[in-house]
């Protein structure tokens, strides 16, 4: 039921924008109409068309068009959030240099797999290394001991000593003691 309800909500957000959009032209249209329709004579048509309703299309035009660059240029001058986003990634450790434990999981089993394909490519081999560096310092944090006792508790059996980290990784993690 949860979940349904979510969904109408997220349909009458997305609908909303059109329906806004569509609310901002006709009413605008309306309270502008009677400033300039001394300019537009009824009596007249332009290819079959009352110059009227040519009047009306072109005030609505002009709305649709105005609020949309307004949108636009807050998008690309004005939008403060873009930074916000920038800090957000930068403080987030896991946006720049570090791995979820699931994360060092396939990347140590790709890796790996890297390895076996590489056919004696140094340059690839060296990546490899580099990988493999940076897996062992990432199951060497905290996270990944949190991980490891979140998985050798709620599993049958324990994280096996995973091919991709050091010998000793998952021991290590196994004996750290964490303060909750």
């Amino acid at each position: 039921m949860k979940k349904w309800v979510m969904r109408q909500y997220w349909r009458l957000q997305q609908s909303q924008t059109l329906i806004s959009m569509a609310f901002w032209c006709t009413t605008l249209t309306l309270l502008i109409w009677p400033y300039v329709s001394w300019r537009f004579e009824a009596d007249k048509e332009t290819l079959g068309v009352a110059m009227t309703y040519w009047g009306l299309a072109s005030i609505a035009t002009g709305v649709l068009v105005f609020v949309l660059a307004i949108g636009y240029i807050y998008d690309m001058i004005f939008a403060l959030w873009k930074e916000q986003r920038t800090v957000d990634t930068e403080r987030n450790p896991f946006g720049t240099y570090a791995l979820i434990p699931a994360n060092v999981v396939m990347i140590g089993m790709m890796n790996r797999l890297l390895r076996d394909r590489a056919e004696g490519d140094e340059k690839v081999i060296a990546t490899c290394d580099w990988i493999d560096q940076w897996l062992e310092w990432c199951s060497s944090q905290e996270i990944w001991a949190r991980s490891q006792h979140f998985w050798d508790s709620e599993f049958e059996e324990k994280v096996p000593d995973l091919f991709f980290l050091p010998d000793d990784a998952v021991t290590k993690a196994r004996n750290v003691k964490l303060d909750d």
